[in-house]
């Protein structure tokens, strides 16, 4: 049947893009469809593309090495910003600057020229994009810091493709194995020469710690005898990853916290999108073709559905409100806009009409449909929507087109789409709109959401403000600070956050269902606006304030008061713009970490928050998942570093969703910073390392330092401030008769510890019943003398199960220790934990920490000295801990009442479990 057909359809389509990163593709073993954005605030410089071209090229080669043979570069579009006007470039088809692989931009406060990539998190997942700038791109004394171009590149691509980390740490750059000190590097066969940076003497040791001083930096030989590895140290003669025979285990960097000691080589080939992949014969040319477009004013169509169904409830009023915001409100001027209706025909409302001032915009926003009746026919729209957009006589490649449905129809005409170079934007209304028009989006790079039914939801609104403009530009983009309704009977208050990099084309739009409320808004200092001066329009039930010049900074106080003695439905939504194109404003981007899943594992909801790529911490993240039948999830997003977050303090708010039922699922996300608390953060993201120099000859060859940050500048008060963003909507569809999934408790990635005096305190962050969600039901900690034994066989271990009751999810858990005795010198022992449910479920295995103990030799007396006649002596004893993968644990020699379960046993036990420098006195 036609319906059987279209689902298979979507199945296979679902298959096909499961694997890509926005885009990108494998091809035989080639990489396609990579596309890079250069930033409108870049100048025009035909030699950039020259570097872009060169560095591909380059790295194609580095990559081919890299990956035995295997893999290369193939497509490579450039997309150019629109201000560039000395090339005659062709015009952009499906890319956009928002679903760039790879960003070129000025120089962040964070980053400054370092090559970076954006990764939210678990090992194995792709990330969000790579950033360089153009001094990197341009100039040799900026590159030549990092290393080659195309080798920095092939370090980043790791990042980006593969979910890999960078196996130095600048925070731990030594560590110890056994009695030996070593740099943080992989593979340990990795030479050079440990120097004082400032003098160039040999290192010192440090007798409280074990470990060289502070001012001690590890210079590589630049020609190294070993081949691995890249995602160290980029600049070196290596060519390959760290392979699972090579990886260095012990070493305390993030690929071995976040990837459970796995090499990267082994993480490409068991957990990244491409394991598995198989391999192809290489081609006799490896080296990439390109395409260079431009990005144009932007060219849209709504497509909107008028059929029978569209009659029932609000919808059609519901459709008039969102839409007039958008034609108002989120397009920007200089942009075309036309308007379709379609049932089982459809008509053109309004031809290609230029976005020129107030006249322009009214007369779009009067055109909007009214009324609703007969079939559905919705690729007769999409057709017709692509007519209207050929009507600017260049076709309607570059363009786009909004589509909002809520029927069932047979979609046909996805080669249509596809030949037509347009981008389709799907929106489904209510819980029977027929989910295959996702196709349309997936083919074409549109965004797919669906909205909730009723006359209280405000989805319809968010997802056309949602519909802003991409080209790079921030400060140009419509931002919204507020959405929010109710239904009820008399007030309904709230307020809003006018912050400093934001003010302009400040909106109040207020939504009624009846009969227009009575309003009022307070700005924080010197203005009041009451309903008079809202501009009304009642056949939208739509009342607007539009403030002039640049809005108050502080918080916005306003209240609606329904004067009917029935409960209406009344909703608030703000906007605004950037302050001035000189102060990039702060802004929020969500997704979820899969658009589609059949409950095998859980989801994460991620919330990215910053100021032109510095992260912005200590926010309150709120999202909101909303299903289809009405099922409704309040998740509390944390930038904390445990459960599902990776770092801490890098602006990325996460968590997982776990309460997976089959349906269609909106995400709204809502960000406030009411208390004050918010602050730029010094975290970078994962990045080429800035080599400090080469030993070339037996010479060490110093680089000057790496630019320091203005800690001024990233400490200072983000100040009061309110954003509400969407996400893409996603789908559950679990197997018929299949429960909901039972999901164990998250892996403990966060351990930590103090001494206090004779004790230690051990700290982390309390995992969940059901990942970070709930109450896990015991902790359990397993250790051994063979790092390995723990990684590949936990259960055999010697097993630890302490008197100890698991908090709530994501609460600190403290547990102290009083310390009697000493473990004997020369001792390592590694330990690692799980967390377990009340169904026995139990989380991945921890990171797994290595303990080591030191006995410096004692200082030999002076003959000048005065003999010690007292008799005692002292002998210090240095336990020195070095932590290997993820955390650090705590020197712990304990007297321990073992609790499992609800059977007590009493024993004591002399174990050692160290993560910090400790001094003990004899």
């Amino acid at each position: 049947s036609t319906t059987m057909a279209s689902k298979a359809a979507a199945v296979l389509l679902l298959v096909y893009l499961s694997g890509s990163t926005f885009g990108i593709k494998l091809t035989g073993n080639g990489y396609t469809d990579i596309l890079i954005a250069i930033n409108p605030e870049v100048p025009e410089d035909p030699v950039l593309i020259t570097q872009i071209k060169e560095m591909f090229k380059e790295a194609s080669r580095h990559l081919l090495n890299a990956t035995k043979k295997h893999l290369y570069f193939k497509e490579v579009a450039i997309l150019v910003p629109p201000n560039w006007n000395k090339g005659n470039y062709p015009k952009a088809k499906t890319e956009v600057y928002d679903k760039a692989n790879i960003i070129i931009d000025e120089p962040n406060k964070l980053h400054g020229d370092q090559p970076y990539t954006l990764q939210y998190g678990e090992c194995g997942s792709e990330g969000r994009y790579i950033h360089l700038t153009p001094d990197f791109m341009l100039n040799d004394d900026v590159s030549k810091y990092y290393g080659p171009r195309g080798k920095v590149f092939v370090h980043e691509w790791a990042h980006l493709r593969w979910g890999v980390f960078d196996e130095y740490n600048e925070e731990k750059p030594f560590y110890l194995s056994g009695s030996i000190i070593e740099a943080t590097r992989c593979t340990i066969n990795i030479t050079g020469k440990y120097i004082h940076k400032h003098d160039q003497r040999d290192c010192t040791t440090d007798p409280v710690t074990g470990l060289y001083t502070e001012d001690c930096v590890f210079y590589p030989d630049k020609q190294q005898t070993t081949s691995a590895s890249i995602m160290y140290n980029q600049g070196l003669s290596v060519k390959e990853f760290c392979t699972k025979e090579t990886h260095n285990t012990e070493a305390p960097n993030i690929q071995n916290r976040l990837c459970g000691n796995r090499g990267v080589e082994e993480v490409i080939t068991s957990l990244s999108v491409d394991a598995g992949v198989a391999v192809v014969p290489t081609p006799p040319s490896i080296l990439p073709t390109f395409t260079v477009v431009q990005c144009r004013q932007r060219v849209v169509c709504l497509v909107l559905d008028v059929s029978g169904s569209m009659a029932a409830g609000s919808r059609m009023l519901n459709l008039r409100q969102a839409a007039t915001l958008f034609i108002q409100k989120i397009v920007e001027d200089q942009a075309y806009v036309g308007i379709v209706q379609f049932t089982a025909t459809a008509t053109i409302r309004e031809p290609l009409t230029l976005i020129d001032g107030e006249a322009s915009r009214d007369k779009l926003a009067g055109s909007l449909p009214l009324s609703a009746g007969g079939g559905t026919d919705i690729c007769a729209g999409v057709k017709k929507g692509l007519e209207v957009l050929g009507g600017d006589g260049d076709g309607a490649m570059g363009d786009a087109i909004i589509l909002l449905t809520d029927g069932e129809s047979s979609i046909n005409c996805q080669k249509s789409v596809n030949e037509s170079g347009a981008t389709v934007h799907t929106i489904t209304l209510g819980p029977n709109a027929n989910i295959d028009v996702k196709q349309l989006s997936d083919i074409s790079g549109g965004k797919y959401h669906n909205a909730a039914d009723g006359v209280d939801s405000n989805d319809l609104v968010d997802i056309f403000t949602s519909h802003t403009t991409s080209d790079g530009n921030l400060t140009k983009q419509t931002i919204q600070l507020e959405s929010t309704g109710l239904n009820m009977i008399g007030w309904f208050n709230g307020s809003v956050s006018i912050d400093r990099t934001i003010g302009n084309k400040t909106s109040f739009l207020v939504i009624y269902e009846r009969s227009p409320p009575d309003i009022l808004v307070l700005s924080p200092f010197t203005r009041t606006y009451d309903t008079s001066h809202f501009k009304h329009d009642a056949s939208a039930k739509t009342l607007t304030l539009d403030i002039e010049g640049t809005a108050e900074t502080g918080k916005w106080k306003y209240s609606l008061l329904n004067k009917e003695s029935t409960a209406q439905s009344m909703s608030m939504t703000v906007t605004s713009r950037a302050v001035s194109d000189a102060i990039p404003p702060v802004m929020v981007k969500t997704h979820m970490s899969q658009q589609f899943s059949n409950g095998s594992k859980p989801m994460l909801v991620y919330a990215e928050v910053n100021q032109k790529g510095v992260p912005v911490i200590l926010a309150d993240v709120m999202a909101t998942l909303k299903s289809d039948s009405g099922d409704q999830y309040e998740i509390q997003l944390l930038d904390n570093g445990a459960g599902a977050d990776a770092f801490r303090n890098d602006g990325i708010y996460s968590s997982y969703f776990t309460e997976l039922t089959t349906g269609k699922y909106s995400l709204k996300v809502k960000v406030h910073n009411n208390d004050g608390m918010a602050r730029f953060s010094l975290r970078r993201h994962s990045g080429a390392l800035y080599i400090p120099g080469y030993v070339v000859n037996g010479q060490v060859v110093m680089n000057p330092p790496k630019p320091p940050i203005s800690e001024d500048d990233l400490q200072a008060d983000v100040g009061s401030f309110t954003r509400t963003v969407i996400g893409e909507s996603f789908s559950v569809s679990l197997p018929p008769g299949v429960p909901p999934p039972n999901f164990p408790p998250n892996k403990i990635t966060d351990l930590n510890a103090e001494i206090e005096e004779d004790k230690v305190l051990l700290t982390w962050t309390a995992p969940g019943e059901d990942m970070d969600q709930g109450t896990a039901t015991a902790y359990e900690i397993r250790f051994s003398e063979d790092s390995d034994l723990l990684r590949s066989n936990f259960s055999t271990a010697h097993l630890v199960t302490y008197d100890l009751s698991p908090k709530k999810a994501g609460s600190p858990e403290k547990l102290s220790f009083t310390l009697f005795s000493i473990i004997k010198n020369g001792t390592t022992l590694f330990f690692a934990a799980k967390a377990e449910d009340k169904s026995f479920l139990k989380s991945e295995t921890s990171n797994i920490i290595q303990v080591t103990k030191i006995v410096p030799k004692a200082p030999v007396p002076s003959p000048t000295d005065a003999p010690d006649t007292s008799g005692s002596g002292v002998n210090i004893t240095a336990i020195v801990i070095s932590v290997t993968t993820v955390t650090m644990v705590a020197c712990l020699i304990a007297s321990v009442t073992i609790l499992i379960r609800p059977i007590l046993l009493r024993s004591h036990l002399k174990l050692c479990v160290c993560a910090l420098t400790i001094m003990c006195l004899q």
